[in-house]
């Protein structure tokens, strides 16, 4: 599934994107987002009202977790099981955000090496993954934070060389889906359908990387 994504825009350009509202902190461009690694994620507060860009830990770690490894295998939530998986279900009620990205990668199930696939939007814009987040305490009493990305059922373009794809938030949609307007479950569910194929272009750009290991968590920072 998605394991690796690019946000490369200036912060500048994110947080106008996405009217956030606080003073941003800068964050450099990134490629090729890996679980294990901290990325901007937008979130909404519900006691400002505003709109926060904060870097979290990619691989989700549930709070119930007994130490933050479980996160390398937790990056993506399939969008047909967040209301009712207990890994997932509390960050989909209360817990839910955007990833910016400018691209993502997927893997040809077909191909040995497997061929990779640079996966973006025909205009070039920026686009926002429907994401989830959670926080983890560690024993010292620090916290992490991370999420993970939605996944949805792949779009004609993506289902030669994948079955699952992120599941990707209309501009008009970003405000329920960040909590700032009140909305069902299931109007929530039905913003994560596949995108329209025809707006996306998919390229071949070398082999794919093998699945990450799961990092040791003493060498891990906190983000």
């Amino acid at each position: 599934m998605c394991g690796r994504y690019d946000s490369t825009l200036p912060t500048e350009l994110v947080a106008r994107w996405f009217r956030i509202t606080n003073a941003a902190a800068e964050m450099a461009p990134r490629q090729a987002v890996a679980p294990g690694t901290a990325a901007p994620v937008v979130r909404f507060n519900p006691q400002s009202r505003e709109r926060a860009l904060d870097c979290l830990r990619f691989g989700l770690v549930p709070h119930w977790a007994k130490d933050p490894s479980v996160g390398a295998r937790l990056f993506n939530a399939r969008a047909e099981s967040i209301a009712a998986k207990p890994t997932f279900r509390d960050a989909f009620v209360k817990r839910r955000c955007l990833i910016p990205a400018s691209a993502f990668y997927e893997g040809s199930k077909d191909t040995q090496p497997r061929q990779a696939y640079a996966i973006r939007l025909r205009s070039g814009e920026l686009f926002a993954m429907a994401g989830l987040w959670e926080g983890w305490r560690t024993p010292e009493g620090a916290w992490l934070r991370s999420f993970a990305i939605v996944t949805t059922a792949a779009n004609p373009l993506l289902a030669p060389i994948h079955d699952r794809m992120p599941a990707i938030v209309a501009p008009e949609d970003y405000a329920a889906w960040l909590g700032e307007q009140a909305a069902t479950p299931e109007a929530l569910r039905a913003l994560l359908r596949p995108f329209p194929a025809e707006r996306m272009t998919a390229a071949p750009v070398g082999t794919a990387p093998r699945k990450p290991a799961a990092p040791d968590a003493a060498q891990l920072p906190l983000p």
